[in-house]
């Protein structure tokens, strides 16, 4: 490129903000791909062994806490669910977000609105909810993860 090119009548300062700004835009982009799945061995050796009905990574789940008060809040946050026959996990790779087992004794429902399913878990200041769109079958979905809420609460 010549002095007298097209860029020759941006200023340095111009020239450092646009290349921020690619770097930002690449930044985000490389963010969009991350990858929530990976489990450890053990945790994977665990859940197949209770039997996978379901799973689906690397979606984004709207968790909310504090429901209802007025310190409540919520962020989206991609993240994978796993449903056996007896637990829910939601995870970003091997780090726990929610935790659904036999052993579980906070209250637990689910419920359907459309093709969102939402997830709420405990009372008072420990409310939490998460919700997702499932890639298919939200019908399906609620109604397994009822069914290991139900055997939870036995």
């Amino acid at each position: 490129m010549t002095e007298d090119g097209p860029l020759a009548t941006i200023s340095p300062a111009l020239r450092r903000i646009r290349a921020a700004a690619m770097c930002a835009c690449i930044a985000v982009a490389a963010g969009c791909t991350e990858k929530t799945g990976a489990l450890t061995a053990e945790q994977q050796h665990r859940l197949e062994a209770e039997g996978i009905v379901r799973r689906a990574d690397d979606l984004m789940f709207r968790y909310t806490h504090n429901a209802g008060r007025r310190d409540a809040g919520w962020e989206d946050r991609k993240a994978s669910i796993i449903v056996t026959r007896v637990s829910v996990i939601i995870h970003k790779n091997e780090k726990l977000g929610l935790v659904i087992t036999p052993r579980s004794r906070r209250y637990v429902q689910v419920r359907r609105d459309q093709d969102r399913v939402r997830i709420s878990a405990g009372g008072g200041k420990s409310a939490e909810s998460w919700s997702f769109v499932p890639p298919d079958d939200a019908a399906g979905w609620t109604q397994d993860i009822r069914e290991v809420i139900k055997a939870a609460s036995r």
